[in-house]
């Protein structure tokens, strides 16, 4: 160890007194800030992660480590010291180390000069350091790799030049290999094992913060191969070639190489289907497989199944997804302990599959729009999850399993959440097994099953459709007295036609373009007063068919699934016209919050409620208010009623109603009548909104003037009616926060808080201590009283303010000293009771309600805005309101795997100057760190001192 620390001492000196290696690393270092804050345009990303510095490093490290290398041994072998080296009583083996360890050291130095960036990061946002600490050890052992390479080279010439191109020509050429320049022209198959093979590929891992032993394994792998040959190459210049011992020790080296060649094929070919050795350095875990889940394949009674069908040939951007799928998946297979088992195929090698499949689950492929050198196809592709157990299956297809990110001309594409929607989907049918005799047998009335069909004017590609559901409800029927199948053409009856539109809101649609003949094509489901509408869509199987009406019914038996209530204000419908027919009137005007409901529906049954009889439905778990309108007193009756029974409320009870017009946005103070409610229960909401230097953006329509013309153009900008609230902002030991990064408070009003000993209050969220409340209704930017940001700044009323809040205890009623607004108080007159003596005055202990100053959290305007560009910080809002919905239903076990799917953490709000100033002092940073390495060896110099002449 002696020897080799020498030789790397020697080598260190050679390095930093040199200034062309200076020179290189001041290179890298610039060539690295500038593809960090410019290629990958890290500010106009507005992600908290180091993302894009990994990134680069694969292919920058090639030029950095190509350049250190170059002059290893073929500077030795150009000026002749390699022959007086090699005579030295130093092994060749001491030799290759000592300069692969000092080449290795100056790669460190180059990264350690990078770590300012994640620094300045942390500061400007929430970030995770496991993926930088990953990133860092996965670049210093691709480093490691490339180093071995490039001394290999250069121990094979005398030419630095040559040295320097034939490394870069190897370490490129190896980091291609796993590029999507190359897996795209070949199929699914070999592209894996490219990507194996590919040192930017096996970086992908690690970037993530994901220790991998084949990872490690893989670039140990090359470094020792490569070290072993630089060895023998070094050996074949100690000994005479021509003579006996020099061919006797030239095939002994050869031997060498090869045994240890094919060591390292083997144990990496034996390492790849081990998928457990790793350690995942997430915060939280992301990539590891949860206690929730491990938990649902535990409980599992019979064995489940996960069905793979993956086509060879799919679209670029989501043929890296392929394997992700197939290493979580493997990680059920093992941890199920045998009752999980996977199974892979690719239906476009099988056309019997291909009709299996989609007759027995609907799965059908997605058309692909590809394009390699050559040409433009379309491609057929199939890419989906089918979960069986029992006879419950559940398919996770395209829109299911990714979700895309678009930034300009970039286009990001990743998993939405792998593990919660394999494990929500494990969950669903292990819990709904149940065969669908039981299922009818179950319901709490009979039950008709109606097919509204015009076979006169049916286009003639829904033939085969009617057939299908024919089968299906008849068959349906004839397995219980309880569900009746008729088919019915109201196409020749208005009366019909007028009652169908009214009840169940169906109504003919047009054959073609110009809307001359119209037919009907649509299934209604009645229990009771439960109707549910099946509309089939595009060309479904049979198995479509039958899983649409078997979950139609299982919505209809109580207690098959978590049922939400979503009371808001339902608009007034249209004043009809008596000169055009029923079904040609305009549609109603929606209510808000439909993608809400449309995302909630894929985990609970949810109902809109109207509670106009003071009574909320006693199967409705919890009750979502946001809204409401001016709200009667029967409806507030409804709401109090329902809590003190125990039940869940969520409260989206911000007193600021915003619409966007063609004029910009709109804004009016509400008073739903909810307030007073909410104050009984200790929670006031203010009237004002809340403003917050730290918020996130907002397209607003920006006017400018030139000369006569007046342009108008849509900016981006801070936008303080956005609060953000982020992770110092949240009251962390609470459920529904967990795992979230940011939520942001669209609107909001301030809430004060009144303390209970019989209701414990937990404050959610709070915004910064730069926030102020706007009394006025005025929403826009005013540039010309404030012409940098559009908004004034609340300075002197500056304070931190709530804007969420939970309570669990025991309330009091807001009627305990009211009377009933659903009870007449003739009715109990003479009887000696009072009024109000039908209410329930005190809640049971299992109450809980939630209150958010924001009316808009999930509304329909914010949601649509966080799937546009710059929208990001709305995202997590849903996620918030699903975990308050898990929590107030006690359902917490999936609380802490949903949000692992959430885009990167956002920044946090700065201005251009502060942004601009951030990236010069990186630059400027980088220049003085390089100014201290040149002055070491400079000053070194400058103490030695010269040996004198005298005598």
């Amino acid at each position: 160890m002696n020897a080799i620390g020498t030789v790397m001492r020697k080598e260190l000196r050679g390095f930093f007194q040199s200034s062309v290696a200076l020179l290189f690393l001041g290179v890298f270092l610039i060539v690295t800030l500038f593809s960090f804050f410019t290629g990958a345009r890290f500010f106009a990303r507005n992600i908290a992660d180091v993302r894009p510095l990994f990134e680069w490093l694969p292919l920058l490290l090639i030029f950095l480590v190509s350049a250190v290398t170059m002059r290893a041994w073929a500077e030795e072998r150009r000026s002749g010291t390699l022959e007086l080296l090699l005579t030295l009583p130093l092994g060749t083996r001491d030799l290759v180390l000592g300069k692969f360890f000092a080449a290795v050291v100056l790669v460190a130095v180059a990264l350690a000069m990078t770590l300012p960036l994640p620094i300045m990061v942390g500061q400007m946002g929430d970030l995770d350091w496991g993926p930088v600490v990953g990133g860092y050890v996965g670049a210093l052992m691709l480093g490691a790799a490339y180093v071995a390479i490039g001394l290999c080279v250069s121990a094979r010439t005398d030419n630095q030049v040559v040295a320097l191109m034939t490394t870069l020509a190897v370490g490129g050429a190896v980091y291609l290999l796993g590029s999507d320049a190359v897996v795209d022209l070949v199929g699914a198959g070999l592209a894996e094992v490219l990507r194996n093979v590919g040192t930017g590929a096996r970086f992908e891992s690690i970037e993530r913060g994901v220790f991998d032993l084949r990872d490690f394994v893989y670039y140990a792998s090359i470094a020792v191969f490569a070290l072993v040959q630089n060895r023998a190459f070094l050996e074949e210049d100690r000994v005479d070639a021509d003579s006996p011992i020099g061919r006797r020790a030239w095939w002994s080296q050869q031997s060498l190489v090869g045994l240890v060649a094919l060591n390292v094929v083997l144990a990496n070919v034996w390492l790849a289907p081990v998928t457990g050795a790793r350690v995942d350095l997430t915060q939280g875990g992301e990539y590891s497989i949860s206690r929730v889940t491990r938990t649902a394949l535990a409980e599992l009674d019979e064995p489940l199944v996960i069905e793979g069908y993956f086509s060879e040939r799919t679209h670029p951007l989501l043929a890296p997804l392929v394997p992700q799928i197939l290493d979580l998946v493997a990680e059920y297979e093992i941890a199920g302990r045998g009752n999980v088992r996977l199974a892979l195929a690719d239906p476009n090698t099988d056309e019997e599959l291909q009709q299996r499949i989609q007759e027995d689950f609907g799965v059908r492929s997605t058309p692909f729009r590809v394009a390699d050198r050559t040409q433009q196809a379309v491609v057929n592709a199939y890419f989906h999850l089918v979960i069986r157990y029992a006879d419950q299956y559940e398919v996770l297809g395209f829109d299911e399993l990714i979700e895309v990110r678009v930034d300009g001309e970039d286009v990001e594409v990743r998993l939405r959440n792998l593990e919660y929607d394999l494990t929500r989907s494990i969950r669903r049918v292990s819990q709904n097994f149940q065969t669908v005799d039981t299922l009818l047998a179950s319901l709490p009335a009979p039950a008709q099953l109606t097919a509204y069909v015009s076979p006169d004017t049916l286009p003639e590609e829904f033939g085969e459709v009617v057939d299908r559901v024919r089968t299906v409800g008849e068959d349906l029927a004839a397995r219980s007295d309880r569900l009746t199948f008729h088919e019915v053409d109201p196409s020749s009856d208005p009366a019909l036609r007028e009652r169908i539109l009214q009840r169940y809101n169906v109504r003919p649609m047009p054959v073609d373009f110009f809307g001359t003949e119209h037919f009907y094509l649509d299934i209604v489901l009645e229990s009771g007063d439960r109707v549910e509408r099946i509309v089939p869509q595009g060309d479904p199987s049979e198995a479509e068919i039958r899983q649409g009406l078997e979950s139609a019914i299982r919505r209809n038996v109580p207690g098959q699934l978590t049922t939400i209530g979503i009371l808001t204000h339902e608009p007034d419908p249209p004043e009809m016209d008596p000169n055009i027919p029923p079904q040609f009137q305009p549609p109603p005007e929606q209510p808000d919050f439909r993608i809400l409901e449309q995302l909630l529906a894929e985990s609970y049954e949810v109902r809109r409620l109207n509670v106009d009889d003071g009574i909320v439905p006693a199967d409705i778990d919890a009750l979502i208010v946001g809204k409401a309108g001016d709200m009667s007193e029967e409806q507030l009756y409804a709401i109090d009623q329902y809590l003190m029974r125990g039940g869940s409320v969520v409260a989206l009870a911000g007193r600021t109603d915003v619409s966007a017009t063609r004029q910009g946005l709109e804004a009016k103070r509400t008073s739903t009548g909810l307030e007073g409610l909410l104050e009984t229960y200790g929670i006031r909401v203010g009237s004002g909104m809340v403003l917050d230097p730290q918020n996130a953006t907002f397209p607003i329509p920006v006017q400018e003037r030139r000369g006569n013309l007046v342009l108008e153009r849509i900016e981006l900008m801070d936008y303080p009616f956005f609060p953000d609230v982020r992770s110092d902002g949240f009251d962390s030991s609470h459920p529904a926060l967990s795992g979230l990064a940011g939520v942001t408070l669209p609107w909001s009003s301030p809430l004060d808080v009144t303390v209970s000993d019989e209701v414990e209050i937990t404050e959610l969220l709070r915004t910064t201590d730069g926030s102020w409340v706007q009394s006025g209704t005025d929403i826009e930017p005013d540039f010309e009283a404030h012409p940098e940001t559009g908004f004034g700044s609340g300075e002197a009323d500056a304070g931190q303010e709530i804007v969420a809040v939970a309570a669990t205890g025991t309330f009091t009623s807001h009627y305990a000293d009211r009377p009933s607004p659903i009870w007449d108080p003739g009715e109990v007159e003479g009887s000696g009771a009072d009024a109000s003596g039908r209410s329930l005055t005190r809640s049971l202990p299992g109450g809980r309600l939630v209150v958010v100053g924001s009316g808009e959290l999930v509304s329909d305007l914010i949601l649509s805005l966080a799937q546009q560009p710059g929208g990001e910080p709305h995202r997590a809002n849903l996620e918030f309101v699903q975990n308050l919905v898990d929590w107030s239903v006690e359902d917490t076990d999936l609380l802490q795997i949903r949000s692992a799917g959430a885009f990167a953490r956002t920044l946090r709000p700065m201005d251009d100057s502060t942004t601009r100033a951030w990236e010069l002092g990186q630059y400027g940073f980088a220049l003085v760190l390089l100014g201290v390495l040149a002055a070491v060896p400079w000053y070194r110099r400058r103490s030695v001192v010269p040996i004198s002449k005298e005598g």
